[in-house]
């Protein structure tokens, strides 16, 4: 009878949306549960010891390259149990006037939040973030608007950290309060988003008022805000259309208008074009655009480029525990403090852990539940178009539109405040809007004045992006076939990956507009109306997967699928891309173990991709020819030597030198070696390439690296003049323009051998005459985290939060 009353008792509780708040033991059906999150869970201002402990964790993985066991995995990673199962808790939080509320806090500080009711756990989550985050989130309230209006020339991201403070006009707030309709329009899943703000708001402010924080009270418009730095900021891609426009004026202008149109094509990289032809209009007068708006007046740094991440899932019919594997994370940057945040959420339905950005720290946005753990890489997918408008009525601001001379509307977004103490002036925020779009600036076609706007598709929609994260964190998602209909619904531009007791599945998701065939060259759009979208790509035709045949999934940001192009601002698509690495890892052995998937990852994480995959293209040319000089023929010989080890730029002994000298030699050889193949083309133009994309992007950058089209530029062409000079038939994609040597292959072995023996007088001078004995600097490329922290990592290539996960059982 007691035991019957026991289960009365939790049925109630499950039908009235109760959960229990113990923090014992929950529903897990993991076989193997970690993770790990540099530097630490505390994110204040005094540095404490949870500001670091993970950082050790994280680069002591390094070193191990391939070699990883399973008890590495355990002493690399901490464990991402649900609930407090086998964890100690260190202390109770008991937040003032909700009784149905505990939070604990583990060993690494995490919280675990469990909650009597739904809105009890929001709270909660709202307070951990006001706790943990709570002087990041303040940054992002302000720029978090700028992102979501698309403030013309601001890059919002840029803006945090920078002493400015936005102050909002009433236009601004009313259009992120619009978006609470358009969850309401959703249905009961959109309303229950919007109690979940709710609660979550509250307990933000609950922590300050409890605290003493002398702040603005939230609401949902800064949550809504927040949430566009996501998808306005990480979750975007194109928009740079002008730019790229500009440089293929300018190559017509050098080349010819066949000519240049022909080289423009080969750069692009972008074969599912539907047309070659550049429609009347869309070609923008070289150095003809200036921009407008506030940022006009304004030099705001730009920021770097975006940070990626990788997934490796390995199906159960390549695991040698019969269950999927997944080790996979999104690679944010690094800073202190960090950007992400980890939180444990229980109650109401709500049951998931991992990683969540903080001012939307409601929901799990990566992480795992009860059964199944997801992840997130950037999918380099376009949802940013420029449009071409076409001015009327005698002035900037009438334009064109469906046949009618239309005024452009005028946003007032409030006020940019000057930096305390720096002598800025205060910015008017105010810009130009059309039917497509902020006006971003003025430019000239064949010399006829233009303004151009800018869409996103995007815009004003972000808080429905939280949907598919609800279904994730409440238990909808219970299988491969519901998680792609859950990410279905997913606006941003990412690539999801799933993995469970069963299947591994990926979506690439977004709201991908139809474009028209003619606008498929990456120009802008006509603005006059034919052109503009006729709707957004069906689910049915994004990129997916469950259960490949191949028995894995492996992505670092590369393309998605066959026949699935990039954005118009990614050129990088081409014979060489970073994944080559992760792939030859995991095709190395049939049956994998999650340390040796680790060991695949980590082993890419420290490597070259110039001498892994670009290095044999050029020994290829070389084959055959005299080096110019003895130490020319050493270092080819030593970058040889390199690549036969693996190519690896670790520093093992921490002497601050990278242990082999092929690194120092490629170091200096790859932008003499990159130029020598491509100026013969492109003469001057070379350097206007490499201001779109970079001839390289090394680890000296931080974090992120190898992820330009120079790489696939060099080996493709390489490749081709090798093929033809054989009487074989040139590569796969093979280019229609000769680079190298302008096709001629003994003039390009010349390039190839004096760009390499320039590259060794340069180093020779500053190292001796031993190329054996040179060495790059390790300390340089070391990870350091943007904040107030001074501690380093050594360069690891891999994701920021990292899950490692494999899964015995299902519900």
């Amino acid at each position: 009878m007691r035991k019957a009353s026991a289960f009365a008792v939790a049925a109630v509780a499950l039908l009235l949306g109760l959960a229990p708040t113990s923090a014992a033991s929950r529903a897990d059906y993991a076989a193997v549960a970690l993770n790990v999150l540099p530097p630490g869970e505390d994110g204040g201002f005094t540095i404490g010891a949870h500001s670091l402990d993970q950082l050790k964790l994280y680069d002591g993985l390094t070193p191990l390259r391939g070699s990883v066991t399973a008890r590495d995995l355990t002493r690399f990673f901490k464990p991402a149990h649900l609930g407090m199962t086998g964890e100690r808790t260190t202390r109770t939080e008991r937040p003032p006037g909700r009784p149905g509320l505990k939070i604990l806090r583990d060993r690494w500080d995490v919280p675990h939040v469990f909650g009597r009711t739904r809105a009890d756990t929001e709270f909660g989550a709202g307070w951990v973030t006001a706790e943990d985050r709570g002087f990041l989130i303040e940054l992002l309230r302000g720029p978090g608007r700028i992102s979501a209006l698309d403030v013309p020339g601001l890059d919002a991201f840029s803006l945090v950290g920078s002493g400015r403070v936005v102050v909002p006009s009433a236009a601004t707030e009313s259009f992120l309060a619009s978006q609470v309709a358009l969850a309401q329009e959703a249905g009961p899943r959109g309303r229950q988003l919007i109690r979940d703000t709710d609660a979550y708001v509250a307990g933000i402010n609950a922590y300050n008022r409890s605290h003493g924080v002398q702040t603005a009270t939230w609401t949902r418009n800064d949550v809504i805000a927040i949430a566009t730095l996501i998808g306005a900021v990480f979750g975007k891609g194109g928009g740079d259309e002008v730019r790229r426009s500009e440089f293929l004026s300018a190559l017509e202008e050098r080349l010819g208008a066949a000519k240049g149109l022909q080289v423009w094509t080969d750069l692009r990289e972008q074969y599912e074009a539907k047309t070659q032809q550049a429609l009347p209009g869309t070609v923008i007068d070289d150095g003809s655009f200036v921009p407008a708006g506030p940022a006009a007046a304004l030099r705001v740094p730009a920021r770097a480029p975006a940070h990626m991440s990788n997934a490796v899932l390995v199906g159960a019919k390549r695991s040698a525990n019969g269950h999927p594997l997944f080790v996979a994370g999104p690679q944010v940057g690094y800073y202190y403090p960090q950007i992400l945040m980890e939180l444990d959420l229980h109650g109401g339905g709500l049951d998931a852990r991992g990683a969540a950005f903080p001012g939307v720290s409601l929901y799990v946005l990566l992480g795992r539940g009860p059964d199944f753990a997801w992840s997130a890489t950037s999918a380099e997918s376009d949802n940013v178009d420029q449009y071409v408008e076409t001015l009327c009525g005698g002035d900037d601001v009438h334009y064109l539109y469906q046949g009618a001379c239309r005024a452009m509307d005028t946003f007032d977004a409030g006020t940019l405040r000057g930096a305390p103490g720096t002598g800025q002036p205060d910015l008017p925020l105010v810009f130009r809007t059309t039917v497509h779009g902020p006006v971003i600036g003025y430019a000239t076609v064949q010399g006829r004045r233009v303004a151009i706007s800018q869409a996103r598709t995007t815009r004003g929609r972000e808080l429905l992006a939280a949907l598919p994260f609800q279904d994730l964190n409440d238990g909808r998602v219970r299988s491969a076939k519901t998680f792609l209909q859950a990410m279905a619904g997913q606006d941003f531009i990412f690539n999801w990956f799933y993995a469970d007791s069963r299947d591994i599945a990926m979506f690439s998701s977004g709201r991908l507009p139809l474009r028209q065939a003619a606008d498929s060259l990456g120009l802008p759009i006509p603005g006059a109306g034919p052109d503009d979208p006729s709707g957004y790509l069906s689910a049915s035709r994004h990129v997916q997967a469950i259960d490949p045949p191949s028995g894995a999934i492996v992505n670092w940001n590369n393309k998605p699928g066959a026949g699935f192009s990039s954005a118009d601002d990614n050129w990088a698509y081409g014979s060489v891309h970073r994944v080559d690495l992760l792939s030859a890892g995991i095709a190395a052995r049939q049956k994998h173990t999650l340390a040796s998937v680790v060991g695949a990852m980590n082993a890419a994480a420290t490597q070259d991709l110039r001498v892994v995959r670009v290095l044999p293209a050029i020994s290829a040319v070389l084959d055959g020819s005299a080096a110019p000089t003895p130490r020319a023929e050493q270092m080819l010989s030593l970058l040889e030597a390199w690549r036969a080890s693996g190519g690896s730029r670790i520093d093992r002994d921490l002497d601050g030198k990278i242990d082999d000298p092929g690194a120092a030699i490629m170091d200096a050889a790859w932008p003499r070696i990159a130029d020598a193949v491509m100026r013969p083309v492109l003469g001057p133009l070379v350097d206007r390439l490499a201001a779109l994309m970079p001839r390289d992007d090394p680890p000296n950058a931080g974090g992120s690296s190898y992820l330009t089209g120079w790489y696939g530029y060099v080996d493709k062409d390489l490749r081709t003049l090798v093929a033809e000079s054989r009487g074989q038939p040139p590569p796969p994609g093979a280019f229609a323009t000769r680079f190298c040597g302008g096709g001629d292959l003994g003039a390009c072995r010349a390039s190839l051998w004096a760009a390499l023996d320039a590259a060794g007088a340069e180093l020779e001078s500053a190292q001796g005459p031993d190329p054996a004995a040179w060495r790059a600097d390790a300390t340089g490329e070391r990870i350091r985290f943007a904040g107030f922290m001074p501690n380093t990592m050594r360069w690891a290539n891999r994701p920021t939060f990292q899950q490692v996960m494999t899964f015995s059982r299902h519900r």
